[in-house]
């Protein structure tokens, strides 16, 4: 083999394994997270109402769980009279879909300030801890919402069969996959923020797997050259 034809194939497997690492970050998943509006029909100690609110539901990976925020653009139903400070005390579901099956229950802080009479509720960010049963893409969709107020409870439904606010590809603990049985994981009322560990980490994982391909086309490179020096002498 010419020198220059050695010069081409060592240029090519660099190239390849340049491609080969690029692949791979390109693959990288994402967690799929959007605003939805969500219909809430209320059931409220002085009747029905309803109100619209875009939800947002972010994760943050932790441990072999996740992290789940759910939160309210808008406000929602309402109270005749002033709700003082920690009168009001939400709590909701969050319905999975997709992989994995049941609901993941949330709950928050109450009302840090007063609520004046008849003024939309504004809900705090609620949260609770998701463990994946199954592996694959998960959906989390709004659910019911409860609001305990005075010694009263108000419920609301979401009415619009509002689509999923996130998706994520999930991977259980013990490696299973397709459908589980329905059940519902507990909430948390903690506050703070935890490292972002979520899809953020699939990338990185996969951009040093591409890392690495990008190490081994070098090493084949590496011994070529020495493979062609040793022929030469």
């Amino acid at each position: 083999m010419s020198y220059r034809t050695y010069q081409k194939r060592t240029a090519a497997l660099a190239s390849a394994a340049a491609l080969a690492g690029s692949a791979v970050l390109m693959a990288a998943p994402a967690a799929q997270a959007a605003v939805v509006n969500v219909n809430y029909h209320c059931k409220t100690p002085i009747g029905d109402k309803s109100a619209v609110s875009p939800i947002d539901i972010k994760s943050v990976k932790s441990g072999s769980g996740y992290k789940l925020t759910m939160s309210w653009q808008k406000g929602v139903s309402s109270s005749p009279v002033e709700l003082g400070k920690g009168a009001m005390k939400p709590s909701a579901v969050i319905k999975l879909g997709g992989a994995d099956s049941g609901t993941v229950a949330v709950s928050g802080p109450a009302n840090a300030a007063a609520i004046p009479a008849n003024t939309p509720i504004k809900i705090s960010d609620l949260s609770g801890t998701y463990t994946p049963k199954k592996s694959g893409k998960v959906t989390f969709t709004a659910g019911v919402l409860t609001i305990k107020a005075l010694g009263t409870t108000t419920t609301c439904t979401p009415s619009n069969s509002p689509k999923p606010s996130l998706t994520l590809d999930v991977t259980a603990a013990s490696g299973g996959s397709g459908s589980s049985t329905g059940g519902t994981q507990s909430g948390s009322d903690s506050g703070g923020q935890l490292p972002q560990t979520g899809p953020e980490d699939s990338a990185i994982a996969l951009g040093t797997l591409g890392g690495t391909v990008l190490l081994a086309g070098a090493a084949g490179v590496l011994w070529l050259t020495r493979r062609h020096q040793a022929a030469r002498r």
